[in-house]
């Protein structure tokens, strides 16, 4: 299934990554893809306040992943730009959690590991920017 949408506003990107959270479950993994500022990060906040989480979520471009828990479910959200390959993922642990059912995946710049995503149940976010404030989302499940 595919869905397209426009979001107008950093507040909707959030409450689309909240509505999104509620038909997550563990083992889901979201790949993500758009441009530097696209809303990737704003988009994950929201799915982290749709799993219940309350704490600050914040790009984890310099860490590779965030790990969030207190919700119905635990979150990490990582950030495969600075990895050249799957084993440089395998090497930092990331696999542990990927498709692990006790947390829900969102994966920036996932095609610099894509091979770690073959069997898992995922949702494609792609997010094109059409002007400052305007995003096209492209869904896919």
């Amino acid at each position: 299934m595919v869905k397209i949408l426009k979001i107008k506003n950093s507040h909707k990107m959030e409450k689309l990554g909240r509505s999104i959270a509620k038909t997550l479950s563990g083992g889901d993994v979201i790949l993500l893809t758009g441009e530097l500022g696209a809303g990737k990060t704003v988009f994950c906040k929201g799915v982290a306040k749709g799993l219940g989480i309350a704490a600050a979520v914040t790009s984890p471009t310099f860490t590779i992943m965030n790990e969030y828990e207190g919700g119905r479910i635990k979150f990490c959200h990582f950030d495969a730009y600075r990895l050249e390959n799957a084993d440089e993922a395998y090497g930092a642990g990331l696999t542990d959690f990927i498709g692990a059912e006790d947390c829900v995946c969102a994966v920036e710049w996932w095609q610099n590991i894509e091979e770690l995503f073959r069997d898992c149940r995922t949702v494609n976010i792609d997010i094109t920017k059409l002007d400052d404030n305007v995003r096209e989302v492209r869904i896919e499940r």
